[in-house]
Parts: structure tokens; C-alpha cells; sequence
């Protein structure tokens, strides 16, 4: 099974970053159900701004962790790197 780690922005311009096997699914819930995170519940809209694929939940956890610990402005540098990325392999 393929996961993803993800970073959300909030429209509070905070950031979440957590784990899915399915982003699409996991954007919907923390845009409008109640299972999405509390912290982005009270943070809505939220946008995907970088993810990233890896091939367990291990790899993927300890991803989440990594990127959680990283200074803001090493986040904005991360998803920089990804939006350049992304639209050089022709994603949106």
C-alpha cells in the first residue's frame, strides 16, 4: 500500500502535516466533516500545498515526524522545492 505525507496551509496561514493513503479523501474531511484533525476543523479552508509518496507507513510516519520538527520558514523552503518540481513534471 502507497502512503502519502502531506502539509496542509490553513487559512490561518499555520501549517498540518500528517499521514493518508489518499489524499483526495483527506483533504474533503479537513475541508468539511468532522473527521477531520480538530486543529484544522477551527482552521478551515485548508489547501494541500506538498506531499510526497512513500512506499510504507513507516517510511511515511517517520517522514511526518521529520517534516514536524522542521522550522516554518523550512517548511515554506520544502514546499517551494515542491511547487518547482510539480510543475516542471506537469502537475498543476
Amino acid at each position: 500500500m502507497t502512503y502519502f505525507v502531506y502539509i496542509l496551509k490553513c487559512a490561518d496561514e499555520t501549517f498540518y502535516t500528517g499521514v493518508t493513503t489518499n489524499l483526495e479523501r483527506r483533504l474533503l474531511e479537513h475541508n468539511s466533516t468532522v473527521k477531520g484533525a480538530k486543529y484544522t476543523r477551527a482552521r478551515r479552508p485548508v489547501g494541500l500545498v506538498y506531499s510526497e509518496e512513500l512506499k510504507d507507513r513507516s517510511e511515511a510516519q517517520q517522514e511526518e515526524s521529520r517534516i514536524k520538527k522542521l522550522k516554518k520558514s523550512e517548511k515554506n523552503d520544502l514546499i517551494k522545492s515542491f511547487n518547482i518540481t510539480s510543475k516542471k513534471i506537469g502537475f498543476s
